[in-house]
């Protein structure tokens, strides 16, 4: 889709049409199984001071906490328990933890089981970057949030936006699959830059994006400032569909917050990925970049009992792979790497 296609239907309020469009490019291109990926948010401690996240370090009203390795590692087995093929282990961005104490765990984990791992823990150098992968990880996310420059520095005034995009080039010429997204509805953000958000993700040929909307949080500087809206999240995730065709997209915790149907509307317009929550109970609460947060009181259990509940629902299957890259094969055969 050109530039102007794609803000002609971001701000299109019939959303019928290109909602079924993008279903059906979501069932020709990645079919009717839904990965679910554990997540496990194991620190909330972060340096970043960005304007829009409660877990700025700013925010002296949040109880931080970090998990030990081995604390990491049972909720991972947990997770294997439980049926999940693939973990997502994230948290704020902070300097913690050793290089080689996280290279041990992801060791581990990839040697007691079959699973896949998405790292999300922020900018790091190449070396730790290719030390990761090295120890096992399979995938790396990191949101750039949004592609305009200005709106970028304003709303992470501690962050470079080339710095962002340079950990992306090394995350893809290291051999990970790479994940990235945006938010929508951000203060100063029109419909003319989500298309280029779009447009820039199928220049990077991202193998996942999660998107999900801007939920003002009353902790920080933009508690004053509007929330995005569920109808331009979905109106973008379905055209995100339609322009990279296979790229795993998942429906969002952050939709499922902004209205209790959230993550089921996402599925039907062109979402195939979920990720339930894995984090332990007790730590739950205080990872809470917006408010309102679901699920914050729910076991792990619960979780994978209402997740798959609500894809057999909708007529999908619960995929029983740990869901890599689509894109990913196609490259290597190209010699991308």
């Amino acid at each position: 889709m050109r530039r102007d296609e794609i803000i002609k239907q971001l701000k299109n309020p019939d959303t019928s049409e290109l909602f079924r469009e993008a279903d059906r490019v979501r069932k020709e291109q990645v079919g009717d199984g839904v990965h679910l990926r554990g997540l496990i948010e194991f620190s909330n401690a972060c340096v970043r001071d960005c304007l829009y996240c409660g877990l700025r370090r700013s925010n002296r009203d949040v109880k931080r906490y970090q998990m030990s390795i081995d604390e990491i590692f049972e909720t991972v087995q947990t997770a294997q328990k439980l049926g999940y093929r693939s973990v997502v282990l994230q948290s704020g961005e902070n300097c913690q933890y050793p290089t080689d104490a996280m290279c041990g765990l992801l060791s581990k984990i990839k040697k007691e089981f079959n699973l896949a791992v998405t790292l999300s823990i922020g900018e790091k150098t190449r070396e730790e970057y290719a030390a990761f992968k090295a120890a096992g990880a399979d995938r790396y996310l990191l949101r750039f949030e949004t592609s305009a420059e200005k709106l970028f520095s304003k709303l992470k005034p501690d962050s470079s936006y080339g710095q962002r995009m340079l950990c992306l080039q090394w995350l893809r010429e290291l051999g990970f699959q790479v994940g990235s997204g945006i938010m929508v509805g951000l203060p100063g953000q029109a419909e003319e830059m989500i298309a280029d958000d779009i447009l820039l993700m199928e220049k990077l040929d991202l193998d996942m994006i999660g998107i999900g909307p801007f939920i003002a949080n009353p902790q920080t500087p933009l508690n004053d400032a509007p929330s995005g809206t569920l109808d331009l999240t979905l109106k973008t995730l379905a055209l995100i569909r339609i322009v990279t065709k296979n790229t795993h997209l998942p429906a969002t915790t952050a939709m499922g917050s902004m209205d209790p149907q959230g993550r089921e509307k996402a599925l039907q317009c062109g979402a195939n990925v979920l990720m339930p929550n894995v984090t332990p109970t007790m730590y739950r609460e205080h990872y809470q970049l917006y408010p309102n947060k679901i699920c914050i009181k729910d076991k792990p259990g619960d979780c994978w009992m209402c997740i798959s509940g609500m894809v057999r629902m909708l007529g999908r299957v619960v995929a029983e792979d740990p869901g890599h890259s689509l894109k990913f094969s196609s490259r290597l055969f190209r010699g991308s790497y």
